[in-house]
C-alpha cells in the first residue's frame, strides 16, 4: 500500500513540474514575440529554417520559438500546451529528451523538403511531435492510462491528421516530420524494464537445497 502512495506522489511531483515547465515554454514563446513584432517579424525572417540552405541548420533550434504574426502564436499555444503537457507529466527528464529529438528530426525534414528558399517557423512541428508521441507512448511502455489518453487523443483531435497532408501555403513538411519524430521518439524513450530470472521449479529448489544441506551449506550454515 505505501509503494502504491509512494509512486502516486512522485506522478503528482511529477505533473506539476510538467504545468509548470509548460508555462515557462509559453511564456518564453510570448516573451519572444514581442521583439519580433516590434521589428516587423525579422526574426522570424532570420532565425526561420531557411530550406537547404547550410548556413540555416543551426535555426532549426531556434525557428519553433518564433511565430508570424499575433494569431500564430495564439492558434499554436493552447495546443502546445495541453499535448506538451500530457507528453511531460510521466518524467521532464524524458519529455525533454524527446522534445529535442522533435525539434531536430521536423526540423532537418523541413529543411529538407519544404521549397528552396521557403522560410518556415512556428511552433506547431513541436505539437504535432508530441501528437504522435502522445498517440503511441502507451503502446510502447504498455501503460493503459496512457493506451486510453492516446485514443482519446486521437478521436478528440482527428483533424489533426489533415495537417500532415500536402497544403498551399502551410509547413506541413515540418508538421509531418514533427509527427514521424514523435512515433518514433515513443520508441526510443520508452521504458525498459529489467527482464525478471526465471523462478526455479519447486522441484529443483529442493534438489538444490539439499544439496546445499549435504555440503554444511544450508540455511543452519555449516556444522562446527
Amino acid at each position: 500500500m505505501e509503494a502504491k502512495g509512494r509512486t502516486a506522489e512522485i506522478m503528482i511531483d511529477e505533473a506539476r513540474k510538467a504545468f509548470w515547465v509548460m508555462v515557462g515554454f509559453l511564456a518564453l514563446i510570448w516573451a519572444l514575440h514581442i521583439p519580433n513584432a516590434l521589428s516587423g517579424y525579422r526574426l522570424a525572417y532570420e532565425h526561420g529554417r531557411e530550406a537547404r540552405e547550410l548556413s540555416s541548420l543551426p535555426d532549426i533550434a531556434s525557428a519553433p520559438f518564433l511565430h508570424w504574426d499575433w494569431g500564430h502564436l495564439q492558434g499554436n499555444s493552447g495546443p502546445l500546451f495541453v499535448f506538451g503537457f500530457l507528453a511531460a507529466y510521466r518524467g521532464v527528464v524524458k519529455f525533454l529528451g524527446v522534445t529535442g529529438f522533435i525539434i531536430v528530426v521536423s526540423g532537418f525534414g523541413s529543411w529538407l523538403t519544404s521549397d528552396v528558399g521557403s522560410v518556415s517557423a512556428g511552433s506547431s512541428s513541436v505539437i504535432f511531435g508530441y501528437f504522435g508521441y502522445v498517440l503511441v507512448r502507451g503502446l510502447f511502455d504498455r501503460n493503459t492510462i496512457d493506451i486510453v489518453v492516446g485514443v482519446v487523443m486521437a478521436f478528440c483531435f482527428a483533424d489533426y491528421f489533415v495537417g500532415l497532408l500536402p497544403q498551399e501555403g502551410i509547413g506541413w513538411q515540418s508538421h509531418l516530420f514533427g509527427f514521424l519524430g514523435g512515433l518514433v521518439g515513443g520508441w526510443l524513450f520508452r521504458e525498459r524494464r529489467r527482464a525478471k530470472a526465471p523462478a526455479l521449479p519447486q522441484d529443483s529448489r529442493s534438489a538444490l537445497l539439499k544439496e546445499l544441506d549435504d555440503l554444511g551449506l544450508g540455511q543452519d550454515g555449516p556444522a562446527r
